[in-house]
């Protein structure tokens, strides 16, 4: 800080950094390939993209998910893999398959069509006139679960929902689903019962319907493993991730996909368009050098040890404060979510703007947490710390919290 003082940064950025700062191995990779060729475009073939594509079918990919379509962000991540579903059903004779489904608490991205899919509505404000409006499922979240907290039938309550939506919209007009595996920030790492996915999947095979998971947010190692769809058994049609690829070294996206996808819309006499930006060689580089640096240091192994006994001891601690309604997440991607009563579990008023409190109580101590929520999800504090963190940070995130909750019962 200007001051001199020392910020921990507990949030990763926005949940994006991995690996840490100032890797000198990365910067290194950066400036090889910046001095080999400082721009090529997508379609070529250069040494950096090679070596990307071999360490992400080699190391990280499930075979299932052989094509590799690369973006600079997210938001253009998750915007290409909407593309290619149409064009998948389309090249197939089906364009009136052109319908995504969306869910109600979610995040895509800022584009046009990421912005009007996600279920984020303070994202959205002075855009309404723009955005098409999407038809939209339930986002499994068993605190908040219509039929009581975290009651026996949350499963059938939420498969309902898909199923009554898939019905609603009619099938033989849906194109995808996107949705992330768990939440990220949108939701405070809202995490769905073990059983959701698959029997969500079934539903979705059965009819033709594509399934997108953004994995922008939870891909490579932040759950503590490789990709959220090992956490929660699923397979889907294309992967989106984006953050962990490059750590924060580098603007760089994979939308990864199921080659018969890439076949048919060839087939199909269509065109996947590429980015002028996306796959640069110092994207790639830096991006092969940190998958490198997660696998040497086994650091996503680390994260499912160090997020899961960080979970416990903020559980412990504030598991019954007044305050804290639910502590919840996986790995490294943990949201606490902070309510009026939490019995009833009734909200702050919006007005009251706990988050931003809590977020600015904790920077005053030294740690920077990540403010999660949607307006109407509220209020959620996010910890998406880098994988690197040990005891003394652990000790540092449970002080700053402790401090920081204390100024909501001054309220």
């Amino acid at each position: 800080m200007e001051d001199g003082s020392k910020i921990l940064d507990a949030a990763g950025g926005a949940i994006v950094t991995s690996i840490g700062h100032g890797r000198e191995r990365v910067a290194d990779a950066i400036r090889a390939a910046s001095l080999n060729a400082s721009y090529i475009v997508p379609p070529w073939i250069t040494p950096e993209r090679e070596a990307l594509v071999q360490e992400l079918t080699t190391h990280w990919l499930p075979p299932y998910l052989d094509r590799i379509h690369l973006t600079c962000s997210g938001s253009e991540g998750n915007e290409a893999a909407m593309k290619i579903a149409v064009q998948y059903h389309a090249a197939k004779g089906h364009p009136e398959r052109h319908v995504i489904l969306a869910r109600s608490v979610s995040y895509h991205g800022t584009t046009i069509s990421t912005a009007a899919v996600s279920g984020h509505k303070s994202r959205k404000r002075g855009l309404e006139g723009i955005l098409q409006d999407y038809p939209r499922i339930e986002t499994p979240y068993p605190l908040r679960c219509p039929l009581g907290p975290d009651h026996p039938g949350v499963t059938d309550y939420y498969i309902n929902s898909l199923e009554e939506t898939i019905a609603r919209v009619g099938a033989g007009n849906i194109a995808a689903l996107i949705a992330e595996p768990m939440n990220g920030s949108s939701g405070g790492a809202i995490t769905p019962p073990d059983d959701y996915w698959p029997r969500a999947q079934a539903i979705l095979k059965q009819h033709g319907i594509l399934l997108i998971i953004d994995e922008v947010m939870t891909g490579f190692g932040r759950t503590g493993f490789k990709f959220g769809i090992d956490r929660f058994g699923i397979e889907p049609d294309l992967l989106v991730s984006g953050k962990g690829l490059a750590g924060g070294y580098a603007a760089i996206t994979g939308v990864f996909g199921r080659g018969e996808i890439a076949k048919t819309i060839a087939g199909g006499g269509l065109d996947i368009m590429f980015h002028t930006f996306a796959g640069l060689p110092q994207a790639c580089a830096a991006s092969v050098e940190v998958l490198r640096i997660l696998r040497e240091e086994n650091l996503v192994a680390r994260t499912r040890e160090v997020g899961t006994a960080l979970k416990q001891r903020l559980v412990e601690k504030f598991g019954q404060h007044p305050h804290v309604a639910e502590i919840r997440g996986e790995g490294l991607l943990i949201g606490i979510e902070i309510v009026k009563d939490r019995e009833t579990l009734e909200p702050f008023d919006i007005e009251d703007g706990i988050t931003n409190k809590v977020v600015a109580a904790a920077m005053q101590e030294g740690v920077f947490f990540y403010p999660g929520g949607t307006g109407e999800v509220r209020d959620i504090v996010c910890i998406g710390a880098p994988f690197i963190i040990g005891e003394k940070e652990c000790d540092l995130i449970e002080a700053s919290l402790e401090t920081a909750l204390a100024t909501i019962r001054r309220e």
